[in-house]
């Protein structure tokens, strides 16, 4: 069987991208839960908001060193497998790239040994700052990825030179803040959020499952709930949000995510199941409710929508992918509302540290957020396709001159090596979530209590904190 190189490269930076994207996703919410329980205990002085912190702050660790290394693994297929992309897109990703080096890694390298080991060196406010800089500098790492990622779907201010490159045609500002930017932004980091709720949400639960009565178990699992009943819904309005800017800049995506084949003049059904086909541009065997789709995506129940049968049928993205990754995302959202709503239920009614089957729910979808996101990219990436930078440079146009069996091999080292290393990381996480927190209210040994001038009332005390 002859085998396509490029589909072995796309195959190749889909495997090792789904991987690099847990770890951050993990680890820019993790910063930020970090970062509150540190300011709860040097504003409430009590002991279990330590506990959790240095509960937590190992595995954080752990998840940003797995997400270094596979993130720098990731970036040398630009030079090795897309090459023509790297040629003609360089002018513009390199500096983005760049400069998110330069702002966030630094910043979060600078303070990531401080948080890690000073706290008994350099005082608490001071270790507060680490702490609350190395969460900033995640979430400014976030920024200029998804600048980047968001230029490649909505491309503006360029201009094409002689070579054949895309070059900034004036102003930067334009191409950093390009018409999808903020919408992804907002819905990524969210996204993030939730998926450490889930997990701090699922590692509570499972403890409260064995010993009811642990503070710090308590604990967690209160604030995750909180988190996933209060964001869960704004999450679901930024979703919404960037579903119509992306019908407005890639409607073959929106198009190829619903199922819709064919323009519907008089609303648009939504198509909750089904068996896209791009061969015959029919759905089998679907199940819809008439009009709602263009309730959803117009907000009107009889506005016209479009079909991928007006758009050459060569810029169609693989539908059936698209179609099924989208529901796969959506349906994990709508489930996460559900156990926020949930939690709300028995928080008022006193059950919250006592439902039994609650928890249970918490610990299932605990790996939810990492599923959701990664169906979230693969809706997001295989709906640009056949395009690397879209409607300008496709996919079978950016690939590096290479052999199929050279391309086959390195994906194959890929493979095994990840699934050791990162697994036997996964593994190490696992452990320590296994661990119960600390029952007793203990604080870091030998703390200085003022450091460069700083006290711990003053550090803290336009923070507010999620309490029970």
């Amino acid at each position: 069987m002859m085998l396509d190189p490029v589909i072995l490269a796309r195959a190749q930076f889909a495997f090792t991208v789904s991987f690099h994207f847990i770890f951050p996703a993990f680890s820019i919410g993790l910063a930020s839960f970090l970062m509150v329980l540190e300011a709860a205990w040097l504003r409430t002085g009590k002991g279990v908001y330590a506990n959790l912190y240095r509960y937590w702050l190992k595995i954080f660790a752990v998840a940003f060193g797995m997400g270094v290394v596979s993130g720098l693994v990731m970036s040398y297929q630009f030079g090795t497998n897309w090459s023509v992309f790297s040629t003609k897109a360089g002018p513009i990703i390199g500096p983005l790239m760049a400069y998110e080096v330069l702002t966030a890694f630094f910043l979060e390298a600078g303070f990531l040994g401080v948080m890690l080991f000073g706290i008994s060196k350099v005082g608490r406010g001071l270790h507060f700052f680490a702490t609350c800089m190395v969460a900033l500098g995640t979430l400014i790492s976030a920024t200029w990825i998804i600048s980047v990622n968001s230029w490649m779907q909505t491309p503006v201010g360029y201009a094409i030179n002689a070579k054949g490159q895309f070059v900034p045609a004036g102003s930067w500002l334009p191409i950093i803040f390009n018409p999808s930017f903020p919408f992804r932004l907002v819905h990524t980091v969210i996204a993030a959020y939730l998926t450490t709720s889930l997990v701090v949400g699922g590692v509570g639960a499972w403890h409260l499952l064995r010993d009811r009565a642990n503070p710090g178990a308590r604990k967690m699992f209160s604030m995750a709930m909180w988190m996933a009943a209060l964001v869960a819904p704004i999450q679901i309005f930024a979703g919404d949000t960037q579903g119509l800017n992306t019908l407005e800049h890639q409607p073959t995506k929106v198009l190829a995510m619903e199922g819709d084949y064919h323009p519907s003049p008089d609303g648009a059904p939504l198509i909750l199941f089904g068996l896209p086909d791009n061969d015959e541009a029919r759905v089998r065997y679907e199940v819809s409710v008439p009009h709602l789709g263009s309730l959803i995506l117009k907000h009107d129940p009889h506005a016209a929508l479009p079909g991928l049968s007006d758009f050459p049928k060569d810029r169609w993205p693989p539908t059936p992918i698209v179609f099924w990754s989208f529901r796969i995302m959506v349906g994990l959202g709508l489930a996460v509302l559900g156990l926020g709503l949930w939690s709300l239920v028995a928080r008022t009614r006193k059950g919250l540290y006592t439902w039994r089957w609650l928890h249970r729910a918490a610990i299932l979808l605990s790996p939810a957020g990492f599923i959701a996101v990664i169906a979230g990219w693969v809706t997001t990436e295989v709906g640009r396709q056949p395009f690397t930078v879209y409607g300008l440079l496709r996919t079978a146009d950016s690939h590096s001159p290479l052999a199929a069996p050279a391309v086959a091999s390195s994906l194959l080292a890929f493979v095994l090596v990840y699934f050791f290393a990162f697994g036997a990381g996964t593994y190490y996480v696992l452990r320590l979530m296994a661990k119960p927190p600390e029952r007793g209210e203990t604080e870091p040994p030998n703390v200085p209590q003022r450091a460069a001038g700083i006290t711990p009332a003053s550090s803290v005390s336009a923070i507010p904190l999620a309490g029970e």
